[in-house]
């Protein structure tokens, strides 16, 4: 077997609220995601991740393929994190969904211009949340063509 095909592919959510984090392990579950799903709490753990540093030090850890990303989390925020990670030529192309509650036009503005592949504001129910989660397993993990 070469390389690629033993390497394990996962999607990263960065959000500090751990009910959301679980809600969406769950929306990806119920649609039968063959993806592992990891969670970060703060734009720090999510560099650390990107960067196998501190606890993430780990070879075996998961290439990840996409990135749910909250805007509003302590230590680093998303907006910085996402600042810093498509500022690095080696995460650049890794995309990533902000997924906020903030509906600002500000925000939506300057997320698309640090280099927000999308931006979704969270839904107030679970099967809202599971349609979201549906269209975006069959858009970027069926449709579209990532490197």
């Amino acid at each position: 077997m070469d390389k690629k095909t033993e390497e394990k592919h996962c999607i990263i959510v960065a959000d500090d609220d751990t009910d959301d984090q679980f809600m969406l392990k769950e929306a990806f579950s119920s649609l039968n995601f063959d993806r592992e799903i990891c969670s970060v709490e703060n734009g720090e753990e999510l560099l650390d991740f990107l960067n196998k540093k501190g606890k993430y030090n780990v070879a075996s850890l998961p290439i990840p393929k996409l990135i749910l990303l909250d805007l509003n989390m302590p230590k680093i925020d998303g907006r910085q994190c996402l600042r810093m990670i498509k500022a690095n030529k080696e995460f650049s192309k890794i995309p990533i969904i902000i997924f906020s509650t903030s509906n600002n036009p500000e925000d939506i503005s300057q997320s698309y211009e640090l280099g927000a592949n999308s931006y979704i504001i969270k839904p107030y129910s679970y099967n809202e949340l599971v349609e979201i989660i549906d269209i975006i397993k069959k858009y970027w993990f069926s449709i579209v063509k990532t490197p």
